[in-house]
């Protein structure tokens, strides 16, 4: 099981401390998620040798802007394992949905966003997993948790209806934030997930990097197709 983990050149966490907790918290990876503006530069083999947890080398989009956004994903999606843009809009979760290249669109129900039925649909056609962030209810209190329940209760509903792909975080930005995958599988079973959605939502990460790793390797050609000893 996976986590996806925020960090920056200037954040309170380092990688370093992410892959140290995360992996004393029962995790066997973590998806790093720079922003495309501010990287935050680590060595991922120097990382899975010293705290013995796979490391994923992420770039997360952030903007509100399409045209931006599609230069963004041009530049990357050949360099990053898992390419990844956050929502928030309606625009920008819908954009995300229907732009295969992307692997995951984050926080689809921050700010104004919200997902339905077109969004989810498009999610499944082409295979571009929505987040289910459980931070904002790890992390919040009152109202605002009571919103990102029934957010997050009606995301669960469209997903298992639709049958789209989705992962499973909580959504840490420092390395206090990290829960284990054991509190993550209890709160999930709260907004009604069965264990299984939960973890499954949990290694679909590890799932999208295995995937994408093979694509980006020099011996892929195509789907089914790599080069052998006899190619030149």
């Amino acid at each position: 099981m996976y986590e996806a983990v925020r960090v920056e050149a200037e954040g309170r966490t380092t990688t370093a401390r992410f892959a140290a907790t995360a992996a004393d918290a029962g995790f066997d990876g973590i998806v790093v998620a720079d922003r495309y503006d501010d990287p935050a530069p680590f060595d991922a083999d120097r990382l899975r040798a010293a705290y013995g947890i796979d490391v994923v080398d992420g770039f997360e989009v952030r903007t509100t802007e399409k045209g931006v956004a599609s230069g963004v994903i041009a530049d990357r999606r050949r360099k990053t394992t898992v390419l990844m843009l956050r929502g928030g809009t309606p625009t920008m979760n819908r954009y995300a949905v229907e732009t295969p290249a992307i692997d995951v669109l984050r926080d689809p129900l921050r700010g104004d966003g919200d997902v339905n039925h077109v969004i989810v649909k498009a999610a499944a056609r082409n295979d571009v997993h929505i987040e289910v962030n459980l931070g904002p209810v790890l992390r919040t209190s009152g109202g605002p948790r009571v919103q990102a329940l029934r957010g997050l209760r009606k995301l669960r509903e469209l997903l298992d209806h639709f049958d789209a792909p989705f992962v499973v975080s909580g959504g840490p930005e420092t390395h206090l934030q990290v829960r284990g995958p054991r509190e993550l599988l209890a709160l999930g079973q709260q907004l009604g997930f069965d264990e299984d959605q939960i973890r499954s939502g949990l290694e679909a990460w590890g799932d999208i990097a295995t995937t994408n790793r093979e694509r980006l390797s020099e011996e892929y050609v195509a789907e089914g197709v790599r080069r052998g000893r006899y190619e030149r």
